[in-house]
């Protein structure tokens, strides 16, 4: 199990006149400041209610994605078991620094009553906020971990807050200083896009050791849709046309059809490495018919807030890999080992480091 650490503590985001404040007090100052606040905690701790979600055992650490770590915990409430993620790890991880005009609209949503997370604070999101989201991953969870009550969000927060920022910035809606929030929320949403977020905290607190064997279909549920799609172009040209050309075949255009391989090369490099579980939930979706073939498009089973964002970053990355590739005259298995390495097929072992040598090019 993960050690114990403090979950929503001011260790990483303490600002700094918090510092210098302190270093100005007395040591009979400062110890009756942390007397004051511990009986606040205790107070809230003692005055929770019987159905107040709780800190399940010691699961509680820091989950690193793309560079940043954000608090995480498992709790136990009457929902069952819930993944959580700090209000201030997610702000730190796609605004950094909190800007005046969020702390301004946190403190004056707070007064009255309705509690705006700092992470979708700027105006300019709200025409991209959901009513789902809203009354879904955004109801804050409060919850007791040892003497006092903490608040966090679902850990579904993170990928449904990042395409918030990216709907807003295709968009054109945000303004110049926040361009660099949407790049962060890009990054965060293509390492996303390697494992669930439900798989990632698990991880990170150590609960997979022991998470019901019913986690996996939760999660599933949250990346598939339960009625099928309109069907929509997701998959562009290019990524079929680089398969070609790192085969060495002749590219005929999207005008004829395509070695029916490619089929079988499309869920190795997608749905294979989208999450664990994906492919073979995809498939059940739509069986093949007397003939072999599948009536519908896998990805039309993807949900449009977070299995559609998941395809869209993966299949960004992808195409990179692929450029990269063809760009320095490697070949279909190359290109493969390089994928492997970065963006492994759920369920598989990773490779040893081995040296790769061009002999088996082709």
């Amino acid at each position: 199990m993960a050690d114990e650490i403090d979950l929503f503590g001011d260790g990483d985001g303490r600002a700094k006149g918090g510092h210098a404040r302190a270093a100005k007090l007395t040591p009979e100052e400062r110890s009756a400041i942390a007397k004051k606040a511990a009986k606040k905690r205790w107070a809230e701790a003692d005055s929770a209610k019987d159905d107040t979600p709780r800190l399940l055992e010691s699961f509680k650490s820091k989950l690193s994605i793309a560079g940043v770590q954000i608090p995480c915990a498992i709790v136990m409430g009457p929902e069952g078991v819930q993944r959580v993620l700090s209000e201030t790890g997610i702000t730190n991880a796609v605004l950094g620094d909190r800007s005046g005009a969020s702390k301004r609209k946190k403190k004056a949503s707070e007064e009255g009553g309705a509690p705006l997370p700092l992470f979708i604070a700027p105006r300019q999101l709200e025409p991209f906020i959901s009513k789902e989201m809203m009354d879904g991953p955004l109801k804050p969870i409060d919850y007791v971990d040892g003497a006092r009550v903490v608040r966090g969000y679902d850990a579904q927060i993170l990928p449904a807050v990042c395409n918030v920022w990216l709907k807003a910035r295709e968009a054109g809606a945000l303004q110049g200083q926040q361009l660099d929030k949407a790049m962060k929320a890009e990054i965060l949403t293509r390492a996303l896009a390697e494992t669930g977020i439900v798989a990632l905290v698990d991880e990170a607190t150590g609960y997979q050791q022991v998470r019901p064997q019913n986690a996996l279909q939760s999660y599933l549920e949250l990346v598939i849709r339960r009625e099928l799609a309109v069907w929509a172009k997701k998959f562009p040209d290019e990524f079929y046309e680089n398969i070609y050309k790192l085969k060495g075949w002749q590219w005929p255009g999207m005008s004829k059809n395509r070695f029916s391989v490619c089929a079988s090369y499309t869920t190795n490099l997608i749905y294979d490495r989208l999450g664990p579980g994906i492919t073979e939930e995809l498939m059940k979706k739509t069986p093949k018919n007397e003939k072999g073939y599948r009536p519908n498009r896998l990805h039309q089973w993807l949900s449009d807030d977070i299995g559609d964002p998941m395809l869209a970053t993966h299949m960004h990355s992808i195409l990179m890999f692929q450029r990269l590739a063809i760009a320095n005259g490697y070949g279909w298995k190359r290109f493969l080992h390089m994928v492997d390495q970065v963006l492994p097929r759920k369920g598989n072992t990773l490779e040893l480091p081995l040296e790769f040598t061009d002999s088996s090019e082709t």
